[in-house]
C-alpha cells in the first residue's frame, strides 16, 4: 500500500519518494517491519495465549526436558503469520500476480493449521484435524497454486535459445551511443519448464513426459503440471511440520531457506543476472523478494521467543504454512528441483519418519516383532535418545541447512 503512495508522491516530486521504486530498500523495509512486529506484538499475543490456556500438551515419551514444556503455549505461528502478511501488504506491489499467489497460500495453509491447533486445544483432542482433512487441503492450495501459476497470462518465463549445437542464439541491438552489440536472444514460454540442477542449459519442461503420448496429449501437460505442484506442496508443507519438534528448529532452517529463495528470486528477476548465470528471466518476480524478506524476519523474530527454552511454540498453524510457502515460492520462481537440496533438513526428517514405519511394518509382519531403524523419528529424537542436548542439535540442524543452501546456491554456475 506504502509503495503507491510513495508513487504518487514522487509524481509530486516529493523529495527521497522514489526511494520506495528500489526492491532492495523496500525489501530491508519489510524486514525491518516483520521484526519488530514479532519482538513487539509477540510478546503480546504470547500473553494473549497464555490468558486463555492455550498449552501445549506434552506426550511422555521418555525425552530430557520433555514435560517441562507441558503448559507452553502453542498456536505461535500467529505471530509469523502477522509478521508475513503486513509488512507484504504495507510494501509489495498488490497488482502483482506473484504477490497474491503468496498471500493465497500463506493464509489457506494457516487457516489448516489453525484450525488443527484449535481443535487439539479447546476441543481436548489430540489428534486435532484428522489427517485426511489436511491432505484434501494441501491439494486443494495445489490444484489453485497450480491453476494460477499456469493458466494466468502475467506468470511467463523468458530463456535464452540455443541452435543445434547447444550454441546460445544473439540478437544485434543498437545501444544509447549507436554502437551494435550483440545479445542473446530471450523467448517467452509457459510455466512449465522448471530449473534443473547440475546440467548444462538447466532446463526441464514437464511437457517432455507426455511426448512419447503425441502431440495432441502434450497439450494436457498441465493436468502433469497441476499434479506436481500438489506433491511438491504436500511434501514440503509436511515436511516442515515434522520438524517442528525442537525449540527454534524448524524457524531457524526456514529462515536459511527463506533467504536462499530470496537470493534466487532476486537473480531469476534480474535480467542481467539471469544472462550471466544463464538461467531462466522471470518478470515481474521481483516483488517475490519483499515477500520473502517479510517471511525470513518473521521467521527470526519469531526465535527470540521460540529459541530455547521456548516461551511459545509455533504449532501447526506455523509450520503447515511455512513449508506451503516454501513451496509455491520456490514453484512460482522454478526452483522446485532444488527443493531436496536447500530444504535438505525437511527431507531426512521427512524420510526419516516414512523409513521408520515402513521399516517397523516390514519387520514385524516377517518377524513378529517391529524393530525400528532409528532410536526415534523424527531424526532430531533419534539424537536426544543418544543424550544430546536439544540445543546443540539444533546448532548443527541449522549449519547443515547453511551448507546445503551455499550447495544450492553454488548449482547455478555448477552444471
Amino acid at each position: 500500500m506504502l509503495y503507491y503512495l510513495f508513487k504518487y508522491l514522487n509524481e509530486l516530486d516529493v523529495p527521497g519518494a522514489g526511494v520506495f521504486e528500489y526492491i532492495t530498500f523496500r525489501t530491508a523495509m519489510a524486514v525491518i517491519t516483520s521484526l519488530i512486529i514479532s519482538l513487539v506484538f509477540g510478546k503480546r499475543i504470547i500473553d494473549y495465549l497464555r490468558k486463555l490456556q492455550v498449552g501445549e500438551t506434552v506426550r511422555d515419551l521418555g525425552l530430557e526436558g520433555q514435560l517441562q514444556k507441558q503448559g507452553t503455549p502453542t498456536m505461535g505461528g500467529l505471530i509469523i503469520l502477522s509478521a508475513i502478511i503486513i509488512p507484504t501488504l504495507l510494501f509489495a506491489k498488490l497488482h502483482n500476480t506473484y504477490i497474491w499467489l503468496m498471500l493465497i497460500s500463506t493464509v489457506w495453509l494457516g487457516a489448516i493449521g489453525f484450525t488443527d491447533d484449535y481443535i487439539k486445544v479447546f476441543k481436548k483432542d489430540k489428534k486435532g484435524l484428522a489427517g485426511k482433512f489436511k491432505v484434501v487441503g494441501q491439494i486443494g492450495l495445489g490444484i489453485v497454486a497450480g491453476a494460477i501459476l499456469y493458466f494466468n497470462g502475467e506468470v511467463t518465463v523468458k530463456h535464452k535459445t540455443y541452435d543445434e549445437n547447444g550454441i546460445v542464439i544473439t540478437e544485434s541491438v543498437i545501444d544509447q551511443h549507436g554502437n551494435t552489440i550483440e545479445q542473446p536472444m530471450w523467448v517467452e514460454t509457459g510455466v512449465t519448464k522448471t530449473t534443473i540442477p547440475f546440467i548444462k542449459n538447466n532446463e526441464f519442461d514437464y511437457r517432455w513426459l507426455l511426448d512419447w503420448m503425441g502431440d495432441s496429449i502434450a497439450e494436457y501437460a498441465w493436468i502433469i503440471y497441476i499434479i506436481i505442484v500438489i506433491f511438491v506442496i504436500t511434501a514440503v508443507s509436511n515436511g516442515a511440520n515434522m520438524t517442528d519438534g525442537l525449540d527454534g528448529l524448524a524457524g531457524g532452517t526456514s529462515a536459511i531457506v527463506g533467504l536462499t529463495l530470496a537470493i534466487f528470486a532476486y537473480l531469476s528477476s534480474n535480467l542481467i543476472f539471469a544472462d550471466y548465470l544463464n538461467i531462466m528471466f522471470i518478470p515481474s518476480s521481483e516483488e517475490l523478494v519483499i515477500f520473502m524478506g517479510a517471511f525470513g524476519g518473521a521467521c527470526i523474530g519469531f526465535l527470540w521467543y521460540n529459541s530455547f527454552p521456548a516461551q511459545v511454540f509455533m504449532g501447526d498453524t506455523g509450520s503447515l504454512a511455512i513449508g506451503g510457502i516454501i513451496a509455491v515460492f520456490a514453484l512460482a520462481i522454478k526452483k522446485e528441483l532444488l527443493i531436496p537440496i536447500f530444504c535438505g533438513v525437511f527431507l531426512v526428517e521427512n524420510l526419516s519418519v516414512v523409513l521408520q514405519v515402513a521399516y517397523f511394518k516390514y519387520t514385524k509382519s516377517k518377524y513378529g516383532e517391529g524393530r525400528r531403524i532409528f532410536l526415534m523419528a523424527p531424526l532430531h529424537h533419534h539424537y536426544q535418545k543418544k543424550g544430546m542436548h536439544e540445543s546443540k542439535i539444533v546448532s548443527r540442524f541449522w549449519i547443515v541447512g547453511v551448507m546445503l543452501a551455499v550447495i544450492s546456491i553454488i548449482t547455478l554456475k555448477l552444471r
